[in-house]
């Protein structure tokens, strides 16, 4: 690799299979049971016997620790079981 090449590494995390396909529109990625995916960018720019991250991402991450619905302490109350049937 040429020292100060910047590498962008986009992983994509699904929470179902990991088989995607292209849309038509050549550009929208989907996985093929359609659940919810994440894809991001981290970028590195390559040093000669080192890499300098270059991504930032403390505003995301500030963000998600406000986010009440990301980070709470909500506890699922457990469901009995319906009995009512044989």
């Amino acid at each position: 690799m040429k020292d100060g090449l910047v590498l962008a590494i986009e992983p994509m995390i699904n929470l179902g299979k990991k088989e995607v396909y292209t849309e038509e529109d050549g550009w929208t990625v989907r996985t093929v049971d359609h659940k919810p995916s994440v894809h991001f960018e981290h970028n590195v720019c390559v040093k000669k016997g080192t890499a300098d991250i270059l991504s930032d991402y403390k505003i995301i991450e500030a963000a998600e620790k406000k986010n009440l619905n990301l980070f709470s302490d909500f506890t699922p109350t457990p469901q009995k079981a319906d009995t009512s049937h044989p």
